[in-house]
């Protein structure tokens, strides 16, 4: 049995924000969202968040998280204090307790499974996970036999030169044994510089005590200002993007590439340089995307590029060719071999197979048929001021060029729409509409001369 305390109250100074700093976003999720991701693959049975600063604001970003219990520090004594606040919700409980930092995001699921079921195997009061970095200054450092049995932690300032020398620092992440925990923790005490309930006191007053290291040491790292969120999001993104690569993926120009832990992409897919993926987006095998693109919360079937476009929340069938400079959203939905070309925007329409959009369009609120072909500068008039209107636009029919569709309107199958036209009203299958003014030549004219 393993209950969860997520430290979450403290209000994060340094981040120089009126935001709690766990509810600062790293890529698509909060810092605090990353922490209980990580716990996903264990088995929990309970888990806590300790919030107090700004808490009713942590409270609503987790509202949707039926299986988080909130815990109250209202002053924010120190990290042993803050466990502290669990002894009337967890009183009787036989179980181990993970205590985790809603700052420390980089954690993978792998080792907080490493360190519980090393903790349970040792049969230990207590685990502490460890990590050894190449300039330790700053942070406890934790003395263990062969054993991986902690002997001593000792604070850096309280170090000896010699004991500087030690690699091996205390990564802040805790299992302990409850009912030991909860026995020692009304004996913590406020005799240190800051006059703080500190957990690692606990730690003095337990045994044994043992240490699982952390192979990546970047895991550990906390945030605690806007240059480390920064080189949080770089760790991060050297993640997906190694990950991506390992399975097939082409990144062009790597370091001007990020790509959300939601997003999903098949094989053989080649991202060019400065292409952002987002949300939950989901490409095909063998689509070409970039450079200059943003994808987000998007679908993108086998076979498709994108070029130097913005697309969100919308689907595209395989085969499609979108942009450059093309701009799809609110649920816009472009079948199979379709062309969405320069300078178009889709907006909440859905557009039939091997279409043709090729440059200077607006489609709001329109549904297009199969082989359409939508000459340039044909716009839907679809707001009238205060609703918004369908256009219909019917197989293998054609507008020409700066067509207006004034909607409500249905153009049937195999309809001509002469260039220039505004077209107010229903056009029957295989029509030509012509709706513009007769042309009109004054011959042998000359504009008037201005008065000398």
């Amino acid at each position: 049995m393993v209950a969860v305390a997520i430290l979450a109250a403290g209000k994060g100074t340094r981040m120089k924000s009126q935001l709690p700093k766990v509810l600062h976003r790293l890529g698509s999720q909060t810092l605090l969202d990353r922490v209980l991701a990580s716990l996903a693959p264990l088995n929990v049975d309970r888990c806590f968040v300790i919030v107090g600063y700004q808490g009713d604001r942590v409270r609503e970003s987790l509202a949707h998280r039926s299986d988080v219990e909130f815990v109250e520090q209202t002053q924010q004594l120190g990290t042993g204090h803050a466990v502290q606040q669990l002894l009337p919700h967890l009183k009787g409980y036989q179980g181990d307790l993970l205590v985790l930092n809603g700052d420390v995001p980089l954690l993978r699921s792998e080792t907080l499974e490493a360190l519980v079921s090393g903790h349970q195997r040792s049969g230990a009061a207590a685990t502490l996970l460890t990590a050894q970095l190449n300039q330790p200054k700053g942070y406890g450092r934790v003395f263990c036999d062969a054993t991986s049995r902690v002997c001593e932690i000792i604070e850096d300032r309280d170090c000896t030169p010699a004991q500087r020398q030690n690699p091996r620092v205390n990564a802040g992440v805790y299992c302990f044994r409850w009912p030991d925990l909860e026995a020692v923790l009304p004996k913590l005490s406020t005799a240190n510089d800051q006059q703080e309930y500190y957990l690692t006191e606990a730690i003095t007053y337990l045994d044994p005590v043992s240490a699982v290291e952390v192979a990546d040491s970047q895991e550990i790292l906390g945030i605690n200002d806007r240059l480390q969120l920064a080189d949080s999001f770089r760790i991060l993104q050297e993640r997906i993007r190694q990950q991506w690569m390992l399975a097939g993926v082409t990144l062009v120009d790597p370091a001007s590439i990020t790509i959300d832990e939601t997003v999903q992409l098949g094989t053989d897919v080649v991202i060019e340089p400065q292409t952002h993926l987002r949300g939950n987006t989901v490409i095909g095998n063998n689509c070409t995307i970039g450079p200059g693109s943003l994808i987000t919360n998007s679908q993108l079937g086998d076979s498709v590029t994108v070029q130097m476009s913005v697309i969100s929340d919308s689907t595209i069938a395989a085969n499609s060719k979108i942009g450059p400079f093309a701009h799809l959203r609110g649920a816009a939905a472009i079948g199979e071999a379709c062309r969405i070309g320069n300078f178009v925007e889709v907006k909440k329409s859905t557009i039939g197979d091997r279409t043709n959009v090729a440059h200077l369009s607006y489609l709001g609120d329109a549904t297009l048929g199969q082989r359409v072909n939508v000459g340039a500068g044909t716009i839907t008039a679809n707001y009238d001021g205060v609703n918004k209107h369908p256009t219909v636009i019917g197989d293998r029919s054609k507008t020409g060029a700066n067509s207006v569709l004034v909607a409500p309107v249905t153009i049937g199958q195999d309809v001509t729409i002469a260039a220039g036209s505004t077209i107010n009203k229903d056009v029957p299958d295989g029509a030509l509409a012509i709706a513009r003014s007769r042309q009109t030549i004054h011959e042998n004219w000359s504009a008037p001369k201005a008065d000398s």
